[in-house]
């Protein structure tokens, strides 16, 4: 029999359900701190608004199963789906740039919740050498030597758009495989390499414009 934390590793998961994964996460582990043992689909759904029959297909990529008229045991479908997502290993990665987002980053707590140990580096000298949240901070020229020292395959990209392209292929260059971007810039990779963008800017511009819409109908 399988243990209920065992991936499902041969079904690729669709994007947009890696997406809604984290949703029912953080849902379910409200629900926990109400006091609640089991949890539904229908639950789910009333919380976040996503129809109970896509939950449902989307839990059906991550190896649990709920039981009739009950639903799925909170506390499994919470070490189930933290397990599937990666949270509950340490990945550690390496962010290029301590401005006022990289700062954020660096003061996201959060981040260590889910499984993310960031070291920073940057090249101002008023931030080299220090710390911040108890992160240390290094400079850039120093990359490739730290590289050697931390067991570190994500790359966090948080500088000014115009060197963007050339951190990117230092990190590439420097045995970096995933790159997770926070600049508006479209960075160029390997086909090997994975890239995450998440450009706040982009988010925003959308929004903008969904509001000036309704606000002119």
């Amino acid at each position: 029999m399988s243990s209920p934390l065992q991936k499902k590793e041969t079904m690729k998961v669709p994007e947009p359900t890696l997406r809604r994964l984290p949703w029912y996460l953080s849902n379910v582990k409200l629900l926990k701190q109400k006091g609640e043992r089991f949890v539904s689909s229908t639950q789910i759904s009333k919380e976040i608004n996503i129809d109970a029959s896509q939950i449902a297909k989307d839990l059906s990529y991550v190896n649990i199963s709920g039981r009739t008229r009950v639903g799925y045991e909170v506390d499994t479908l919470i070490a189930v789906l933290e397990d599937f997502l990666g949270f509950t290993n340490i990945h550690k990665a390496f962010l290029f740039g301590v401005g006022s987002l990289g700062g954020a980053l660096l003061r996201d707590s959060g981040l260590s919740h889910f499984g993310l140990e960031i070291v920073a580096f940057d090249v101002k000298p008023e931030l080299v050498g220090t710390t911040l949240s108890g992160i240390p901070i290094y400079h850039s020229d120093e990359f490739k030597q730290k590289m050697q020292e931390y067991d570190v395959n994500i790359g966090v990209l948080t500088v000014p758009i115009e060197i963007a392209q050339q951190i990117t292929d230092s990190m590439v260059e420097g045995g970096i495989k995933a790159v997770w971007n926070f600049t508006p810039f479209r960075i160029r990779v390997p086909e090997n390499i994975v890239v995450q963008n998440t450009s706040l800017y982009a988010h925003l511009a959308v929004m903008f414009n969904r509001l000036n819409f309704n606000e002119i109908k």
